[in-house]
């Protein structure tokens, strides 16, 4: 039978159709050839392109990184780190075998078994992927991941893929997997700023990797994949909780047993101590120290400083329970603290509220007015000009040219000591002191203590109007803890380099004598009386004290500066913004928090008296001295300043004080 339209016999049509089939056949095998063929040349020529410019891979000994800075606290504790931190560099056979395997188990479970590149891996890191819908599994092998740390940028694109893969696979033909595991964990990063398992070692737990056990190895293993968000010094429960995973995935690999798993969740371990982020205004600050002492370095440094770790959280507790508690209520937002040995070694430092919100120190940055608390240097310049504590004049308005300033509530007192208008804080009697002994006098008593701020010499200087900083009027007071030596305000005692050699030492703690042994006592008899009966008294507590308050107008400044033999610190609350708080006096919050700070401080001590040698003859006039001061200052009140009285005691009658006590200036 014969198809119709065709003539052929059927055994010639059953013949060409196979020749047909063949010659389709040919066809496909010769273009797939061809295409083959093209396609290793495009591949070639990609390889080419992305391999022409690769890095110079002979450099892989190299670490290019920024020197880094580690602070130490008083007790040898971790503050902080600056730049990037490595740790010594280790052999993965010197290491305890749990470490190296539990990396291996979370990061390539087949790193021993493929040639730079898994595969296996890599189809069923993309199956795991395709199954979620999102990227929930990465491919890249520990020699990839080794390729990218050491020679590429993190970026994402095919260009850094294809270099990714050749660098791979030169490393595995360069290099022992032993060799390239060791390279990896030198460098790879833990966060923290730490680079290698050394240095992470050390910055988590306070040991070197060598001393590792089993739970701290899947600890640091599991930072790998995300270091911020499993970093067990931010989020505990996060770290514990994909320690736990990689645990499970050493069990699963054979390198432990379950029982040894079970019993390294149980055991746990602690992590060191390190300081909390109000240690960061502190380590800020010794930061810009540490470069004016040896400035830009190539080497890695540690630096020791004078930062007392327990005081430190006691005074940061007691600023943040004055803000919650007191400061809200009076709309008080901030508040700074320095706490300082009598050399000038600051113990302690709170710049701010939370450091999260403001890196703002406002402890040695903020420039506000001292009020009531810059006449310390009032008093001084009087005193070194023949005035004595028991020397009275009147407390009455006054007026200098067209400025007329006033006591608090506009109350006077009539015929009063110095000690007693320093006390209470009168603003008359200050301005009539600084008038008389001239605001260069009081600006050159100010810098000779320590004051480096621009001053205005206008009258109003008397009561504080030049802005100052917490730390240098802390520092000034610190002169007459002092007994009348000069302190430098410091938190460094030592820099060394990372192989031991110091680099900087502490040698010096002071300028020298500046104030006489007379005048020391003087002042301090002041100081003593404003926190035993004066404005200050809100800062009293078991241990002999003395200080001062200073409030700013309008009540935008608080502050108390003092001290005892062994200590002393200062306090300022306010606003950023300089917003009036509701009533906040230096002898307020700033005094009772100064108290309870001081109070924790030196728990457990016995007191010890004020550094006041002869307080007895410190109250009355010098044998040959002060007839200028005195005619000029009579002059000015018109009253009777140039009659020596008999030494008064250094307390008022209650009924008398009780009509005081307010605002300070």
């Amino acid at each position: 039978m014969q198809l119709r339209g065709d003539s052929r016999p059927g055994w010639e049509r059953r013949r060409r159709a196979p020749k047909r089939k063949r010659s389709i056949g040919r066809w496909l095998l010769v273009w797939t050839g061809v295409i083959g063929v093209w396609g290793l040349v495009a591949l070639g020529g990609l390889v080419a392109y992305y391999a022409y410019d690769l890095p110079d891979v002979a450099r892989i000994a190299a670490a290019d990184r920024a020197p880094s800075v580690t602070l130490l606290a008083a007790d040898g504790s971790v503050l902080a780190n600056y730049g990037e931190l490595y740790g010594e560099a280790i052999d993965v056979g010197d290491l305890p075998p749990q470490v190296p395997q539990a990396v291996i188990a979370v990061e390539d479970r087949r790193f021993y078994d493929h040639g730079g590149v898994d595969v296996f891996g890599l189809g069923r890191a993309m199956l795991a992927n395709i199954q979620a819908g999102r990227i929930v599994q990465g491919g890249s092998t520990i020699t990839q991941q080794l390729a990218k740390n050491l020679f590429l940028k993190p970026d994402r694109t095919l260009r850094r893929k294809v270099r990714e893969l050749l660098l791979a696979l030169w490393l595995e033909r360069k290099f022992t997997k032993d060799q390239i595991l060791t390279l990896y964990l030198n460098r790879v990063y833990f966060g923290a700023g730490t680079y290698g398992v050394d240095a992470a070692s050390r910055r988590y737990f306070g040991k070197p990797a060598k001393d590792l056990t089993l739970y701290e190895g899947a600890v640091l293993a599991g930072l790998l994949k995300a270091p911020s968000r499993y970093n067990p010094t931010r989020n505990l429960g996060a770290a514990e909780g994909r320690a736990q995973l990689v645990l499970q995935a050493m069990v699963e690999t054979g390198f432990i047993g379950e029982s040894e798993a079970i019993a390294a969740l149980t055991k746990k371990t602690r992590l060191a101590a390190v300081a909390g982020s109000g240690t960061r205004y502190f380590a800020d600050w010794i930061l810009n120290e540490v470069r004016s002492y040896v400035g830009y370095s190539d080497r890695d440094l540690i630096v020791q400083t004078t930062l007392d770790l327990p005081l430190q959280s006691a005074a940061q507790e007691e600023v943040r329970k004055a803000l919650e508690e007191e400061g809200a209520s009076r709309e008080a937002g901030q508040a700074a603290m320095v706490v300082m040995d009598p050399d000038g070694s600051v113990r302690a430092m709170v710049g701010g509220r939370d450091y999260g919100e403001s890196q703002f120190n406002r402890a040695t940055q903020a420039l506000r007015q001292p009020g009531s608390a810059f006449k310390l240097f009032v008093y001084l310049a009087s005193f070194e000009n023949g005035l004595y504590p028991d020397r009275r004049f009147v407390d009455a308005p006054i007026s200098v040219g067209r400025w007329t300033p006033r006591n608090y509530s506009d109350r006077y007192y009539g015929e009063v000591t110095m000690r007693e208008a320093f006390a209470r804080s009168l603003n008359s009697v200050a301005v009539r002191v600084s008038q008389a002994a001239g605001p260069g006098a009081v600006a050159d008593a100010a810098r000779r203590l320590g004051v480096t701020s621009d001053l205005d010499l206008q009258p109003s200087l008397a009561l504080g109007t030049s802005e100052v900083s917490l730390l240098e009027l802390t520092t000034a007071y610190a002169v007459f803890a002092n007994r009348g030596f000069g302190v430098w305000p410091h938190g460094i005692k030592e820099i060394r380099d990372s192989s031991g050699r110091v680099v900087y030492r502490r040698v010096s703690s002071g300028a020298g004598q500046l104030v006489r042994a007379r005048q020391v006592d003087q002042m301090n008899d002041l100081l003593r009386a404003t926190v035993e009966w004066g404005t200050g008294k809100g800062a009293k507590f078991e241990w002999p004290a003395a200080g001062k308050t200073g409030t700013s107008q309008s009540f935008r400044d608080a502050w108390f500066v003092g001290f005892t033999s062994s200590m002393i610190a200062g306090v300022w609350v306010g606003n950023d913004d300089g917003t009036p708080m509701k009533g906040v006096t230096g002898g307020g919050l700033p005094a009772k928090l100064w108290g309870r700070v001081m109070r924790r401080a030196l728990q457990g001590k016995e007191p010890e008296p004020l550094p006041i040698d002869n307080i007895a003859q410190a109250r009355g006039p010098e044998p040959s001295g002060g007839t200028f001061i005195t005619r000029i200052l009579g002059e000015l009140t018109g009253s009777s300043a140039e009659r020596p009285s008999a030494a008064e005691p250094a307390r008022v009658e209650p009924v008398e004080r009780r009509r005081f006590f307010g605002r300070d200036d």
